[in-house]
Parts: structure tokens; C-alpha cells; sequence
């Protein structure tokens, strides 16, 4: 499987009043394969956001590369076509949505490319039905909850027929339902249309159903690797102030404390399965 996000030795500085530059990124190395679901934690500052901004290049390194399907960010002759490849879904869906009919906003970004009336209806209803929104297709984004307003946003970067969408923090305001509508639409996007994922994400229990999670700190990939072997790692991530799943700690105390148990449970499930072994219970 071929590779949709390349990052090599990526370093990124903001300029401050001082006359040293606060370097937020030190030396990103990272690949991304086509179809993968990722998840990228880290504390405030941690650098994850930063990150995420370079691969829709919203920012541009200050020195390495970024290379979105072959495409160098920095390359500003091809940003149009960049964005047509990576698009991005943010925390605040207010700030996203730009016209006062549902469908309209949805179609908006195509109406910017020149796309074709009847191809345009086509692909903005394909993009709400994907996102379970399309019965609210004529209503305004403002008679909407928190979570169907996410989900509109995210029909907006669907209908640009992207390879990967980056979505920072998209359930960071969202109630508990309207966080588990905009990830149930997020795996079926990727389960079923082959989108490559990535989640910036401080939700240990949303990092934990992806394939893989990338850890940051510092500026720094600390962990990468599957979700069960980076939650495993308790030690580590106490040490940069992150939480693991509640079951993940739990099998973790009872393996301190002499129990025969595996430190890479990550669901409800499998922690009751090994607490019925653990305690012999029989059905």
C-alpha cells in the first residue's frame, strides 16, 4: 500500500517579538499510508494541531518536506489541487459553515471548483446521505445540534472527493451523542469509502478504535503503533501528562499488582474477558 502523507525531518518555528523563534515541530518524521485510520494525541502544546496545519498546508515548514499523494506543500502552484487531495475538518463547526441551507453550504466548495449542476447535486446529495444528514438538506445549519453541524461540515470536505481528511479536535465541543454521530460517520468513512483518516483527537477512548495512534510531545513522535501496544505504555504516557482508556489502566494496577493480565486491553470487552479468566468465573 502505497504511502498518501510523507514527512521528512519537518521543523517548524513561529516568529516571535524576541528575537529567537519559538520552534514548535523539531524533526517530524512520519509516513501515512492510503486507507489508514490515525489517531494523534498530545497535551496542549504538544504540537499536534501544528502538525495537522502542515499537511493541508495551512503552513508551510520551516525547513523539510511535506508531501501530500506526491505533492509538495510548499509548492504553491499546486495548492488548489493539494486541497482537493487533504481536506480539513475543525473544532468549531460554526466557523466552517457559510451559507443558511444545508445543501448549499455543503456545495459550496464545488461551486468554487466550477463543478457541473448535475454533477454538483450528485455528489452533495451522495455526501449528506454518507453522512446520514441528507433529510436536513433544506434546513438552516442553525436549527441544527452541535454534532449534525459537524457531520455538515464534514459532507462539505466529502463532496471535494478527497484521499484524506485531517479533522482537529471535531468532538472537542460536542455533547457525548453528537461526539458518537460524527465518529460513527468519520469509520464509515473510512470503513467503507477507503478515506484515509487522521484524528487529532485528547479522547483516549476515540484514539483507542483506530488502527494507530501517533504520539506527540514537544514537538516530538514520542509512540507509534498500534493502539493496544502505545496504551501499554502507561509509564510513558503518565510522563507527558496523557490519560490511557480506564479499562487499560485498571488491567495495568492489576498487573503491578501481581495479576496474571494483559497490559494491552484497550475495550470494555476485553477486559471482562480477562477478568473472567483472571477470576475463574464459569458461565
Amino acid at each position: 500500500m502505497s504511502n498518501i502523507i510523507e514527512i521528512r525531518d519537518l521543523h517548524f518555528s513561529y516568529d516571535t517579538e524576541s528575537e529567537k523563534p519559538a520552534e514548535v515541530l523539531k524533526g517530524i518524521d512520519l509516513d501515512i499510508a492510503e486507507g489508514e485510520f490515525v489517531a494523534v494525541l498530545g497535551h496542549n502544546g504538544s504540537g499536534k494541531s501544528t502538525l495537522a496545519k502542515h499537511i493541508n498546508a495551512i503552513l508551510i515548514p520551516t525547513s523539510g518536506k511535506v508531501l501530500v499523494d506526491g505533492i509538495d506543500t510548499a509548492d504553491e502552484g499546486r495548492l488548489f489541487e493539494l486541497r482537493q487531495r487533504a481536506g480539513m475538518v475543525f473544532q468549531n463547526p460554526d466557523n466552517q459553515i457559510v451559507s443558511s441551507i444545508v445543501e448549499e453550504d455543503v456545495a459550496f466548495g464545488l461551486e468554487n471548483l466550477g463543478v457541473q449542476y448535475e454533477e454538483m447535486r450528485q455528489r452533495v446529495d451522495d455526501a449528506l446521505r454518507a453522512v446520514n444528514m441528507y433529510e436536513y438538506r433544506l434546513h438552516s445549519p442553525s436549527q441544527l445540534s452541535g454534532g449534525q453541524k459537524q457531520r455538515v461540515a464534514i459532507a462539505g470536505i466529502i463532496a471535494m472527493r478527497p484521499k484524506c481528511i485531517i479533522l482537529d479536535e471535531p468532538t472537542a465541543m460536542l455533547d457525548p451523542q453528537g461526539r458518537k454521530e460524527v465518529l460513527a460517520a468519520v469509520h464509515m468513512l473510512n470503513r467503507e469509502h477507503g478515506i484515509t483518516i487522521i484524528l487529532i483527537t485528547h479522547y483516549m477512548d476515540e484514539a483507542a478504535q483506530c488502527g494507530r495512534v501517533v504520539v506527540m510531545d514537544k514537538g516530538r513522535v514520542v509512540l507509534d503503533d498500534k493502539p493496544e501496544r502505545v496504551f501499554s505504555q502507561v509509564d510513558t504516557l503518565k510522563k507527558i501528562r496523557l490519560d490511557v482508556p480506564q479499562v487499560t489502566e485498571l488491567a495495568w494496577e492489576l498487573k503491578k499488582a501481581g495479576c496474571d493480565i494483559s497490559p494491552e486491553i484497550i475495550s470494555e470487552e476485553e477486559c471482562v474477558e480477562a477478568l473472567v479468566r483472571l477470576l475463574g468465573v464459569r458461565s
